[in-house]
């Protein structure tokens, strides 16, 4: 199987199980409407799927570093589907929360392996783990079209169709699973050498990793709210600034990859975070339609980095590939998401405009820790290893050090 259709089908199982990301959130309005829940028991819905979807990446990535589990692919994203599908079932809120939380288990086990597998289907190119990420991204921004068009036709007894995405996500990873497999098994290769963990780097990069998730998180949650506010339209000036801001991370995804080729994935970073605090400062203080402009460069902005903080991860703890893919992917965006509370109460408090003015630092902060990592070496072996796999005419070449 070549580099390119592997990645395809693991972009788009990627957006199969990120759709249920997203598909919580949007089933909120549904839970009210039919079901009566107040404000703090949809929060503890949210709550549920995101705890656990995040909290638990970073042990199911030391579970993947102890052995290889491929087969976590297609049983995470039925699992994730699952839970959804099951969520308008029962009018019971226990049952509810048990599988919405058996949905978020789903999503946690499957990031850290298949970020494992991308690398190896990708045989190390950035702009390849660029498409990867830019599947999970799509996934996210189609959930509440989905859950629209499902769920509001009949109700939340249709949500056991909410599945399909899962069973097509489950089924396009078993070509990649078995191309890696026949390959494994006809040329096995000696083992490279994985290196040494840079913990420190890692801990710098995971740190900047949580500035960037705290501005994007906050400004999905009120960016809606505040383009109303500033545009002095309705609902639809809102809208068209969430779109705006998925659209622009969509463009960044990829770009960051191609960029990364030749300038290094530390100097696009460094220098897209300074970018984005120019892009936030004018989604904050400039007023009139240039407002959807500077959402865009701040989406772009913060988007171009996002996989290549992976590849990063992956590269500063060779030795723990899939803790590394739990951490980036998993529990900073965890940590970054508890600030929203924070910005809330302040935007009640005082206005949305002063609440949402501190993200500005955020992405300086990211460009700061930035300056202080280094670009990651290959260890010759892996180097070897990557060349072999580029000359078999594009079978998947053996799998990077993970020492399991």
């Amino acid at each position: 199987m070549r580099r390119n259709a592997s990645i395809t089908l693991l972009a788009v199982g990627h957006a199969c199980v990120d759709i249920y990301q997203g598909a919580v959130a949007s089933l909120v309005p549904f839970f009210v409407a039919e079901r009566a829940y107040g404000y703090a028991a949809v929060s503890g819905i949210v709550l549920a799927a995101s705890l656990l979807s995040s909290v638990a990446q970073p042990v199911f990535g030391a579970l993947t570093d102890r052995r290889a589990m491929p087969w976590l692919l297609p049983v995470s994203t039925l699992l994730g589907g699952l839970g959804i599908a099951l969520s308008g079932v029962s009018g019971s809120y226990a049952l509810t929360l048990a599988f919405v939380a058996v949905s978020g288990v789903g999503v946690a086990a499957y990031h850290p392996e298949s970020a494992r597998v991308a690398r190896l289907a990708s045989r190390g190119s950035h702009s390849a783990m660029g498409w990867f990420s830019l599947g999970g991204n799509l996934g996210f921004a189609v959930a509440p079209l989905m859950v629209a068009a499902v769920v509001a036709a009949g109700g939340l007894r249709l949500t056991p169709l909410l599945v399909v995405p899962a069973l097509v996500g489950s089924v396009l990873c078993l070509p990649v699973l078995r191309a890696l497999e026949r390959k494994r098994s006809a040329d096995p290769g000696p083992a490279p050498v994985a290196g040494r963990d840079d913990t420190v780097s890692f801990v710098k990069l995971s740190f900047a990793v949580v500035c960037r998730s705290v501005v994007f998180v906050g400004l999905s949650t009120f960016i809606s709210l505040y383009a109303k506010q500033r545009m002095g339209g309705g609902a639809a000036a809102g809208t068209a600034a969430l779109f705006v801001l998925y659209l622009g991370g969509a463009v960044g995804s990829v770009l960051g990859g191609g960029l990364a080729g030749r300038w290094g994935r530390v100097t696009v970073s460094r220098w897209s975070y300074l970018v984005t605090v120019g892009a936030v400062a004018g989604v904050v203080f400039v007023p009139g339609p240039a407002l959807y402009l500077f959402v865009a460069l701040t989406s772009a902005g913060l988007y171009v980095p996002f996989s290549l903080q992976l590849t990063l991860g992956q590269d500063y703890l060779p030795t723990r590939v899939g803790t590394a893919g739990g951490i980036t992917l998993g529990l900073t965006v965890s940590i970054g998401g508890l600030v929203s509370p924070l910005i809330g109460s302040l935007a009640d408090a005082m206005s949305l405009r002063t609440a949402l003015a501190p993200l500005i630092l955020m992405p300086a902060v990211s460009w700061l820790l930035f300056r202080t990592l280094p670009e990651p070496t290959v260890p010759p072996s892996a180097t070897a290893a990557r060349q072999k796999g580029d000359d078999s005419d594009g079978a998947l070449s053996p799998a990077p050090p993970d020492h399991r």
